[in-house]
This record gives structure tokens, C-alpha cells and sequence, in this order.
């Protein structure tokens, strides 16, 4: 049985879908409280009556667009108030484009990803961070991926640049907070099976066929993904941490083993839909 000392308070901007729900639900499994948010209080609502219903007391919700400030720090004196204090905050909200060159994508299209993938987690660790200094201590973790590790994906010059931003900042604030009492920490889930990665631009793409391969060897489900990185994060205390769910090993490992295993991941989400937010 978990002692209060043992529960600690979750935010997770972006979590009514995708790896952030999931994120959700897998904290919520292993006795947390988890604050979930998103841009419609409807959505909101729905999740956090679902997981009520699995979870009594460990759940809240709070309606939160991350592209303005106002609404970020809404949301952490929401969680605050309503469970005391924040002891981790996970910037995970984070939105994609259609798979084409940088010169092709509409121009409000690329504000929308920057001001939401940047601006958004900018938001969220100014808040946070700020936040845990006053109150004596707290996590907070930046969602990396495509960009941020150096690999590039033909038609996500935008996504990825974003990413790559969010690399920057999480070394910068390593840095920047040494010896605070507010420790950071990244997370780079790998390839994550939600609608950002095989959604339906993508499966357009004249490119799908090869993409499909690739992700059936590297992707993995979200309720998958989603609990391994809870673990970790559960069990972390170092300043820092780069919490990676895909290590070069691995990867070669699998593809090494692919033409034996026939590894086949993507086939029943599709006839289902994916969700999710993040890569």
C-alpha cells in the first residue's frame, strides 16, 4: 500500500490523447495523482471521468492552451490547489504537419507547430520551474524526438526543427538550475504508434510503403511505451536525466532480426484509429 509520502502530483499538458494519455493513465496505475489537460474542457472532462472510474481520487483535469501564458499558469494553481503542490510537470503537448518541405506548408501551419512544439514548452518550464523554486523542489521534464537526436524524416523539416529547439533548451536548463532544488530531465519516447506518426498524411505519402517497414521494425504501441517511461521517471533522482526508450542497440537489433520475425505493429491500429501527440 502506498503512504502518502509515496504519492506525488503529476501535470501532463497535452494528455487527453496519444503518449500524453497514456502517460496518464500508466501514473494514475502506479498510484499517482495526474492532472490531464488539453485544449477542450469536454475532452478534459471525458478523460478524467474515465479515469476516475478506474482510479478514484487520482485524477483532475484542467482545460489548458499551452501557446498562452495565461493558461499554463492557470493550470499550475489549479493542480496546486487542488492536491497541494506539483512535484512533477511533463511538457508533452505537441502537434505535427503534413509530411512536405519546409516551402511547401502553409505559413500558418509552421507558426501553429513552432508556437505550440517552442512557445508552448517555453511556457510550461517558465511556469514550472518558477513554481517549484517557491514551493522547495520539483521534476520537470521536456519531451524530445524526431530533430532532437539528429535524425531527419523527408517532409518534417518544421516538426523537427522543433524538436531539435527543445534539445537546446533542456542542456541550456540542466545547466542553468545545477544545484537548485528543481531537478530536469528529458524523455525521448522512439517511434510511438499514435496518429502523428501514421496518421492519414502520412499514409498518403508516396513514400508509405517504406515508412510502413521502418516503423513495423522501431515503433511500439503507446500502452506499450507509456509504462516504461513512467517507471523511470518514478524511479529517478538524478539532475539531468535523458530518459531514452530506443537505444542504438536495440534499434540495430531489430532491424537485424526483422526478416525473421516479421515484426507487424501497425496493421490492427489501422483498423482502429491511432491517437496521439507526440513522436
Amino acid at each position: 500500500m502506498k503512504t502518502p509520502s509515496d504519492i506525488q502530483t503529476i501535470v501532463i499538458t497535452g494528455s487527453t490523447r496519444g503518449i500524453g494519455l497514456g502517460l496518464a493513465h500508466a501514473f494514475a496505475d502506479a498510484g499517482q495523482q495526474v492532472v490531464i489537460s488539453g485544449r477542450s474542457q469536454e475532452t478534459v472532462d471525458a478523460v478524467v471521468a474515465d479515469l476516475q472510474s478506474l482510479f478514484p481520487e487520482h485524477a483532475a483535469g484542467f482545460a489548458c492552451d499551452v501557446t498562452r501564458r495565461e493558461d499554463v499558469d492557470a493550470l499550475w494553481d489549479f493542480a496546486a490547489a487542488r492536491f497541494g503542490r506539483v512535484d512533477i510537470w511533463i511538457n508533452n503537448a505537441g502537434i505535427s504537419h503534413e509530411q512536405a518541405p519546409v516551402y511547401a506548408l502553409p505559413s500558418d501551419q509552421m507558426r501553429a507547430v513552432n508556437e505550440t512544439n517552442i512557445i508552448g514548452t517555453l511556457y510550461g518550464v517558465h511556469t514550472a520551474v518558477r513554481g517549484m523554486l517557491n514551493q522547495g523542489g520539483g521534476t520537470v521534464y521536456n519531451l524530445e524526438g524526431l530533430g532532437s537526436d539528429g535524425r531527419k524524416v523527408e517532409g518534417l523539416g518544421v516538426y523537427g526543427s522543433t524538436k531539435c529547439c527543445i534539445k537546446y533548451l533542456n542542456d541550456s536548463l540542466i545547466d542553468e538550475l545545477k544545484g537548485s532544488t528543481v531537478r530536469i530531465g528529458a524523455i525521448q519516447p522512439g517511434m510511438v504508434l499514435t496518429d502523428m506518426l501514421i496518421g492519414e498524411n502520412r499514409r498518403a505519402h508516396p513514400n508509405w510503403e517504406s515508412s510502413r517497414r521502418i516503423f513495423n521494425i522501431l515503433a511500439d504501441r503507446v500502452d506499450v511505451v507509456a509504462p516504461w517511461i513512467v517507471r523511470q521517471v518514478l524511479c529517478n533522482t538524478k539532475h539531468g536525466k535523458r530518459i531514452r526508450r530506443m537505444s542504438a542497440w536495440t534499434a540495430a537489433w531489430r532491424f537485424f532480426s526483422y526478416p525473421f520475425t516479421k515484426r507487424d505493429v501497425i496493421s490492427s491500429l489501422l483498423d482502429t484509429d491511432a491517437e496521439g501527440e507526440s513522436i
